[in-house]
């Protein structure tokens, strides 16, 4: 047994020894020979040679893209000019298809080009900023029919109409309570004209869903107003009416801002349900024409640096209210204060009439 065992051990560790040294064997390369070790050399070489204008010509890459691009640009830039100065520098045609003379044709033809392309922008941007005529309404009435003394502009969006959106039914436009008794209070007093800064394609189904009795008169859109810094403003002296009568009403100050005392600038309206500043618009611009004012600009100037010159309107009226009721009971008291003497006097002599008919009473009967 003993035998066996170290029969066994020395086994065990030829086998351990053998392993080790495959190992190495396999780690280590084999040797190499001269002419082979060069040949690995010199292709390390060119590939190191290679890959230096390739990293190069990708450095160049982006920017020979950028100029590519840039002359690209340039020539449809150009291509772009020649074609809208061709297309816009040539003589109006009729209907029959012959050229329409005009100032430019004794100039030479590369500058009448020019020239009436330039014009052609020049209207073309005057049309966007200016309104589409001086008169944009036409004459008053005259008798026998009616022209209401006043007119009243009013805006549409923020004013009268509130838009609101929801997933399910898009863009929809919730009308404002009280524009029914604006309508039907006002029309007698107002010409009502709506002057709103939406396209007319918008507008105009929007302004008969909320006056189905026909009482605006007029209506003007987005192409009637003046363009200045942004914003669409409306021009009073574009109306053809007395801007002395004439009354804007609009949720933005810029909308008037060339005749600022023909102005009420309202707070947006937010779509609330209970809301009542029409009515209040109403009653404001009632009493102002039941007073037959001149010229409202004299009263609206007094409201132009209010915030909210409905409510001070309200205050005001109240105001007033109360001291024509103060000054009703001091004159009914100084009237009483008045009357008593009188009433006094008159009692007295009353009084003193009764014995003397008595008197003759009695007379009358001893007779």
């Amino acid at each position: 047994m003993a035998a066996s065992a170290a029969v066994f051990l020395r086994l065990r560790s030829g086998l351990r020894q053998g392993a080790r040294g495959l190992c190495a064997r396999l780690a280590t390369p084999p040797p190499r020979a001269p002419d082979q070790a060069a040949e690995i050399g010199s292709r390390a070489g060119t590939k190191a040679q290679t890959q230096g204008p390739q990293q190069q010509r990708s450095s160049e890459g982006p920017s020979y893209a950028k100029k590519v691009a840039l002359w690209l640009a340039g020539l449809l830039g150009a291509g772009g000019t020649v074609s809208v100065i061709y297309i816009f520098g040539n003589n109006a045609v009729d209907e029959n298809g012959a050229k329409i003379p005009d100032e430019f044709d004794n100039d030479p033809i590369l500058v009448q080009q020019l020239r009436r392309t330039y014009k052609y922008f020049k209207d073309y941007r005057q049309m966007i900023i200016e309104p589409t005529s001086p008169c944009l309404l036409p004459d008053p009435l005259r008798e026998p029919y009616y022209q209401p003394p006043y007119t009243l502009v009013l805006e549409l969006t923020g004013v009268l109409l509130h838009p609101e959106w929801s997933l399910a039914t898009g863009w929809r436009f919730k009308k404002r309570p009280g524009i029914e008794t604006l309508f039907q209070q006002l029309a007698p007093l107002y010409e009502i004209v709506i002057f709103t800064s939406e396209t007319g394609m918008t507008a105009f189904p929007l302004i008969d869903s909320v006056d189905p009795h026909g009482f605006i008169s007029y209506r003007l859109f987005r192409d009637a107003t003046r363009y200045m810094d942004g914003h669409h403003v409306k021009d009073i002296s574009c109306l053809n009416r007395d801007p002395a009568r004439v009354v804007v009403v609009d949720c933005k100050k810029e909308a008037f801002r060339l005749q600022p005392y023909n102005g009420v600038a309202l707070r947006p309206w937010d779509g609330n349900s209970d809301d009542r500043v029409l009515l209040d618009l109403s009653a404001f611009l009632k009493t102002i024409a039941l007073n037959g004012v001149e010229d409202v600009r004299t009263v609206l100037e007094h409201y132009a640096l209010e915030e909210d010159p409905l409510e001070a309107f309200k205050q005001r009226q109240s105001r007033l209210e109360q001291e024509e009721q103060k000054g009703g009971e001091e004159e009914a008291w100084a009237k009483a204060r008045w009357f008593r003497p009188v009433v006094l006097e008159l009692l007295t002599v009353s009084v003193q009439l009764k014995p003397r008919q008595k008197e003759t009473r009695n007379r009358t009967k001893e007779v």
